[in-house]
């Protein structure tokens, strides 16, 4: 089943996530949808707070950009209960970042290129490992919705002065995109 999307300014988006039992039946049933979600949507990630649960879990499905990004092509995983525990902060890139919470907006985010993430995988196996390039970016991405912030809260300065005004139309519902969403009532 396909979930709206929930966009700024709904209070799902600001807190942070718990983590849950993914062996739980009803947490399987949610994964999908959240999967039916993103593929509807057109995006390439997906938290669990986008879909209206406080709940620690993305999904990332990198295939659909893998005429740029060819060692991404068939990725697609779950990450349950994902942390990132370390930033290496010796090499940090910015690119446009967009986010399916924030329609028709993208920004300059500089996020460090490599990170070290802890989480279960689909098959509930754990893992601690380092990440680097264009994954590591979309995980920072993901999971920071998971800890109740968005991507524009990187921005600083003069630029996030700039950008008050489309952030203010998405809170009010201002904007147009093709896929469902909720908006702050």
């Amino acid at each position: 089943m396909v979930l709206p999307i929930y966009t700024l300014g709904q209070p799902v988006l600001r807190k942070v996530a718990e983590d849950i039992d993914p062996s739980a039946p009803e947490v399987q049933q949610f994964v999908t949808d959240m999967w039916d979600t993103l593929a509807r949507s057109g995006g390439i990630g997906l938290a669990a707070p986008q879909v209206g649960q406080a709940i620690r879990i993305v999904v990332i499905d990198l295939d659909p950009i893998k005429d740029d990004y060819p060692q991404y092509a068939g990725y697609h995983h779950t990450f349950y209960n994902p942390y990132i525990e370390e930033y290496d902060k010796s090499n940090q890139e910015s690119m446009d970042e967009g986010c399916l919470s924030l329609p028709g907006m993208s920004e300059k985010v500089k996020r460090p290129t490599r990170i070290r993430v802890t989480y279960q995988d689909e098959n509930l196996v754990e893992h601690d490992e380092w990440v680097d390039g264009y994954l590591a970016r979309v995980m920072q991405h993901e999971f920071d919705h998971l800890d109740g912030k968005v991507y524009t809260d990187h921005i600083v300065g003069l630029r996030k002065q700039m950008i008050k005004g489309k952030l203010n139309d998405i809170m009010r519902g201002r904007f147009s995109c093709d896929y469902k969403v909720k908006v702050k009532k």
